[in-house]
């Protein structure tokens, strides 16, 4: 009787908002100042010769001279200290290594509509690549499904955390993001199944059914209960939706074409939902004026291009252009191997602006592989730039960032040390892949 009347007190058809909630608990950690250290903060200021102190997992203090007395002091002379890198778009987990069938869960290729899936639900904790990208500074990282659907279901935001679970991992607070998909992926696969999608019109067509089906089922979830009707069945890919027309759940739009993300943001007007950002978006560049003012962030590799019809405009100096117009933009990976160096992608799309006379310098791009990318996931209020009273996500390099002889030194996440390339203690390594070097022969 007790579990009946409980159930009464759930509105009818509304799914728990959060029913895979996080357990992360940061970690006790010390307090700690860091001096002598130059600072990229995120926000574009360059910093020399500063101290910044750590304290209860929060960025307490930056400036010169500051008290040492009870803290434990890390001389960084001719070191850099930046925020945290956050990835955007990654299939670390739920595209892990080792890559085989039995492992791949990215795609969920059923149908042109599947909404109703979360990445969450694929990602493997033990996934050895976790700890490779954290010894590339990452210290945040979406894990999204893949884009072969129209609408591939949601994407989930994780601190770079050793964990039993997925909800160990899971950064408390921020949204989810739906992952959505135009041109080429999902007309391909499901126009060779003689399967709508198969043109860039049916892509669109796809789009409004749902958003329409969407919007009449969240009409009639608020309508007051009538007894004598009926009451529809809830269902999950219309809630995915309905919680972006709710602003609960951020859009991510794997989208190359500009006149493409031009198409997807009169969708999104007609609709009533805003498009976080633009994935991949190799031809930013020709409308960032036009993604300025609609307050879309683009995430964008520095120079990939050419690898199929639709990403053969992609130029180099797409992520500055995007800068220079006012637009958010974000350096991704969308590669197991691209997100253990995010610092030197970043420093090709810098380099190859410069190369053109652009003025772009290392304060500005550290942005884009930081605050632009907790901006785009909704959590720059909380990480992506060393300010005071933010979480100490930040990573000690040995030198300049974006030297291609740099590297990680020391990463912190909510201030605990969980990476030192000089201590293989602080040097996280999966079960699994413990496993396999014990098996191998190799301790």
């Amino acid at each position: 009787m007790l579990k009946l009347v409980l159930l009464l007190l759930i509105p009818v058809g509304v799914i728990a908002s959060e029913p895979y909630a996080s357990t992360y608990v940061p970690l006790a950690a010390d307090d700690l100042l860091i001096v002598n250290t130059t600072v990229l903060t995120g926000t574009g200021e360059r910093l020399t010769g500063v101290d910044v102190r750590l304290s209860r997992g929060r960025i307490e203090a930056i400036g010169s001279g500051l008290e040492r007395d009870g803290v434990q002091v890390l001389d960084a002379e001719g070191q850099f200290l930046t925020p945290g890198i956050i990835d955007v778009h990654s299939h670390v987990g739920n595209g892990p290594s080792p890559s085989i069938a039995s492992t791949r869960d990215v795609n969920e290729m059923i149908a042109p509509n599947t909404a109703q899936v979360w990445a969450e639900h694929s990602v493997w904790p033990q996934d050895p690549q976790f700890p490779l990208a954290l010894a590339g500074g990452v210290t945040t990282l979406q894990i999204l499904p893949g884009s072969g659907n129209l609408f591939g279901g949601r994407g989930v935001t994780l601190k770079n955390v050793p964990s039993r679970t997925v909800q160990g991992m899971k950064f408390p607070g921020a949204k989810q993001g739906l992952k959505m998909a135009c041109g080429e992926n999902p007309k391909r696969v499901y126009g060779a199944r003689t399967q709508a999608p198969s043109t860039r019109m049916g892509n669109v067509a796809g789009y409004r059914a749902a958003w329409t089906k969407a919007r009449h089922y969240m009409e009639q979830r608020a309508k007051p209960l009538d007894d004598s009707k009926p009451v529809p069945e809830p269902d999950l890919a219309m809630e995915t939706l309905v919680g972006v027309l709710n602003g609960e759940i951020l859009v991510h739009n794997h989208c190359y074409r500009a006149d493409e993300m031009a198409v997807m943001i009169d969708v999104a007007k007609e609709f009533g939902y805003q498009i976080s950002t633009f994935h991949h978006a190799v031809e930013s560049y020709k409308i960032a004026d036009l993604l300025a003012a609609e307050g879309i962030c683009s995430a964008m590799w520095a120079d990939w291009w050419g690898f199929k019809l639709e990403a053969f405009d992609g130029i180099p100096q797409n992520v500055a252009l995007v800068d220079k117009a006012g637009a958010c933009a974000i350096v991704h990976s969308d590669d197991a191997q691209g997100i253990q160096r995010l610092n030197q992608e970043a420093a090709k799309a810098m380099t190859a602006a410069r190369r053109v006379g652009m003025d772009v310098d290392e304060a500005q791009a550290i942005a884009w592989i930081t605050l632009n990318a907790a901006r785009a996931l909704g959590i720059e209020e909380t990480t992506g730039s060393i300010e005071v009273g933010k979480a100490a996500d930040v990573v000690l390099w040995n030198r300049n960032p974006f030297s291609v002889y740099a590297h990680a030194e020391k990463v912190f996440i909510d201030g605990y040390l969980y990476f030192d390339r000089s201590d293989t203690s602080r040097q996280p390594i999966t079960d699994f892949d413990l496993e396999q070097t014990v098996r191998g022969g190799r301790s």
